[in-house]
């Protein structure tokens, strides 16, 4: 056998509701105050798209042996770049190999969506000395970075947080990414009227995904018994973890005028 192994006195507005649950019985409906700036944005932003990496015909013959699910991207593309040949001459050959313990899988428990996770930018009017409604519309006035990131520590942090943006993403159908930035000047035409002895003040917030699982780990073992190959897990283990997932090139805005500064 051989084998190769690649391994205030104030009134608001209407804005978007604080937070949305997500379930996988209903679409996501997006609030009328959450707006995509994709095409205004003057920082663009790459994409963080992570399809779904594609087993082949022997990492899914492979992956059918294991006593556990995986789905780490990373380990199914070692996989994928493997090279086993065997010969049915081998007939009592025994053999083992580790290739080190993995995040083979994640598990969403919880997802949520905070449409105003953080406040990427603030406008604001004074019309308290004037006789007659102002308008006010969103200029993002600084560069902002919205930075998501995990609840807490854990091994192999960048394969988790993979494994969740593919999940996050997949249940709420949004572009999502660990980071995404607002550029200096974008812009939306919507317009807001500030009314006469009224300060205005036009806030816009980053949304963001809440999601919250757990992580399955193992020791991952290639192993040969004649000239049958299996995959074997051994000291599986469970962690919970969260993270926090920007939503990209979206913006929840929230209105409000009152009577003094803010």
């Amino acid at each position: 056998m051989t084998f190769f192994i690649s391994l205030f006195n104030f009134q608001s507005y209407p804005s978007a509701a604080e937070s949305t649950k997500v379930n996988n019985q209903s679409k996501i409906k997006v609030p009328d105050s959450v707006l995509d700036i994709t095409k205004e944005n003057t920082y663009p932003n790459p994409t963080q798209d992570l399809p779904y990496l594609q087993p082949s015909d022997l990492a899914k013959k492979l992956l059918e042996t294991a006593d556990v699910p995986i789905q780490n991207p990373d380990l199914i593309r070692i996989l994928n770049e493997s090279t086993i040949q065997t010969t049915p001459t081998q007939f009592g050959f025994r053999a083992t190999i580790y290739l080190g313990q993995w995040p083979l899988s994640y598990e969403s428990t919880e997802t949520n969506i905070n449409w105003e996770y953080k406040q990427a930018n603030v406008n604001k009017f004074d019309n308290r000395g004037g006789n007659s409604p102002q308008k006010i519309h969103y200029i993002q006035e600084d560069e902002a970075v919205i930075k998501g990131g995990l609840t807490s520590r854990i091994n192999n942090a960048e394969e988790v947080q993979k494994m969740m943006m593919l999940t996050a993403a997949k249940k709420t159908e949004l572009p999502l990414a660990f980071e995404t930035v607002i550029g200096q000047g974008t812009k939306k035409d919507r317009v807001y009227n500030v009314a006469p002895k009224k300060l205005g003040y036009l806030y816009a917030y980053a949304p963001a995904v809440n999601e919250k699982g757990k992580v399955t780990f193992g020791e991952v073992y290639l192993e040969f018994k004649g000239s049958k190959v299996r995959l074997k897990i051994k000291n599986i283990t469970q962690q919970g973890i969260g993270a926090w997932i920007p939503v990209q090139d979206h913006l929840s805005f929230k209105f409000v005028t009152t009577d003094t500064p803010r």
